[in-house]
């Protein structure tokens, strides 16, 4: 195929494109030190240093694990800073407009209104797959960020790859492809596209599959001009020290990492085995991510009744009539939910 000829800089706010970023010392420096009066730190402590503003050794491992280029890499506080700096840096507030397909992710929509950005959200059939024809009768030269959810939260399928070639190509904007929970799927990750579309940023995480949720580190991959504009938007020393620390230690020894992804597949299908024995369970939605989607009988009442057990699944009822998204446990909670349901 013929790489896309669009210029991500037209997409741009004016402002962003003449942009002056902050530099740190530490970034304009790049040879060996171990006298560091260049920051104002205090110099006693443990935690005293600031951390790598451009988390070299992260991008390291995973250029290994991913096959990318460190320049094709973004790390920031968690995904949602990536979403927040895309609408930064291609949506003006007041004037220009993003598009979603729903249901999907709720902080799009938060996103969005704190930027000041009209988010149009395009309704998807029970399949929850996006129709690219749908999509072009809600966009004009306004909107310039399409935002995509794939495994897509709350639903759990995944969007064909051809609906989101159909969609690069036709759409002349800013595409973010969200693969939080990519690492439970068998499909292929979007990353692949990202050579042939410079427009296309693919945001992923290591709080879902890589079980480090309190480290808030989401990642991005992109073309590397398109990287280039997030460091300098991102806030100098965006995620922390401590965070890089500990996230390290895992990426360099991610077995057990696949164990428990393999473990989690495995009671995610013994879960779904069970619920569809219980007769109040009318639809469990695919799923390829570590939670299901399910439609039952009066979702509202049971919603409440495992509350009052003291089991917290997520009600999406005001989304997708009579349905909770519950996440696949450890066999000890699975264990308390299904017996919990048995006796409603």
């Amino acid at each position: 195929m013929t790489k896309s000829r669009l210029d991500i800089k037209d997409f741009m706010r004016q402002n962003i494109r003449n942009l002056k970023a902050y530099t740190t010392a530490r970034n304009e420096f790049t040879g060996q030190a171990d006298v560091f009066l260049d920051a104002n730190e205090n110099p006693y402590g443990d935690l005293n240093r600031y951390p790598d503003p451009q988390q070299i050794a992260i991008k390291q491992i995973l250029s290994d694990l991913k096959g990318m280029k460190t320049e094709q890499m973004f790390v920031g506080n968690g995904s949602d800073e990536i979403i927040d700096i895309a609408f930064r840096i291609f949506c003006e507030s007041g004037r220009d407009k993003a598009i979603c397909f729903t249901p999907s992710y709720g902080m799009y929509q938060v996103s969005a209104d704190i930027n000041g950005v009209e988010l149009i959200e395009v309704p998807m059939e029970r399949d929850f797959i996006p129709d690219p024809r749908t999509a072009l009768e809600f966009i004009d030269d306004s909107v310039k960020l399409m935002l995509l959810c794939s495994p897509n939260n709350p639903t759990g399928n995944s969007i064909p790859k051809e609906t989101i070639i159909e969609l690069l190509a036709s759409f002349k904007g800013i595409v973010v492809v969200d693969e939080a929970y990519i690492e439970f799927s068998d499909k292929e990750s979007m990353t692949s596209l990202i050579e042939e579309y410079p427009q296309l940023i693919v945001s992923q995480t290591l709080s879902k599959a890589w079980g480090l949720a309190n480290l808030r580190i989401g990642l991005a991959y992109a073309s590397e001009e398109m990287v280039s504009w997030f460091n300098k938007v991102k806030a100098p020393y965006n995620v922390s020290g401590a965070s890089q620390a500990e996230a390290l230690k895992v990426l360099r020894n991610p077995a057990p990492v696949l164990k428990r992804i393999d473990q989690i597949l495995k009671d995610k299908q013994r879960l779904i085995k069970t619920l569809n024995e219980l007769s109040f369970v009318k639809t469990i939605f695919p799923s390829d991510a570590n939670f299901l989607l399910v439609e039952m009988e009066d979702a509202d009442s049971i919603y409440e009744s495992l509350c009052n057990v003291g089991i917290i699944v997520r009600n999406r009822s005001k989304l997708i009539e009579n349905c909770l998204r519950i996440t696949i446990g450890s066999e000890e909670e699975n264990a308390r939910l299904i017996n919990a349901l048995k006796y409603l």
